[in-house]
């Protein structure tokens, strides 16, 4: 079982992912370690070692949940996969999830206040752009990951994730041809 979830920033792959992987005693590969160097968050990894990292994982894994994507810097990456699952949740719901997860992450001086009175970052303020951007080479966007799941050679599943865990991960099992324990 190979499966890839995308979807915007917030919307629960990496939840999905990990609750997959352990259900299914799976290897969960979590596409922002290839990205980032550490859980700062602020610091790149060079491309060369992304793909190092990445091809150590597919020679070392026969199955795996992968939560995210790596499109813009490995366009052919997991193009091995079974089942590609976007997830999808109610625009405002994205945004409350990931404020709170910015302001438990990162001290409220480095935030300031939207035109809303809401707190807001660099990357609250590039999430807004999610829906809006129609460029497909942008990563992270829906019009990347609409162009994803075009051209993909494996299945697509398209979930609200706003649904149960178990929901979810049946929906995706049966899809697989499998039953869900």
């Amino acid at each position: 079982m190979k499966i890839q979830i995308i979807g915007g920033s917030g919307t629960g792959k990496s939840t999905l992912a990990k609750y997959i992987s352990e259900k299914d005693n799976i290897k969960w590969i979590d596409t922002d370690h290839y990205l980032w160097k550490d859980d700062s968050f602020s610091e790149n990894n060079p491309i060369d070692k992304r793909i190092e990292m990445y091809q150590r994982d597919m020679k070392t894994n026969r199955n795996y949940v992968a939560s995210g994507s790596i499109f813009s810097w490995c366009p052919d990456g997991f193009s091995n996969r079974d089942l590609l699952v976007f997830l999808s949740i109610d625009e405002v719901v994205r945004m409350e999830r990931l404020r709170r997860r910015e302001i438990e992450r990162i001290n409220l001086n480095q935030m300031w206040l939207d035109e809303n009175g809401e707190y807001t970052n660099d990357f609250l303020e590039w999430c807004k752009t999610y829906l809006s951007e129609e460029d497909k080479s942008m990563a992270g966007t829906y019009a990347e990951q609409s162009y994803q799941m075009a051209i993909s050679k494996s299945a697509v599943l398209k979930l609200d994730s706003s649904r149960p865990l178990e929901e979810l991960h049946a929906e995706i099992k049966n899809r697989l041809g499998q039953h869900a324990d």
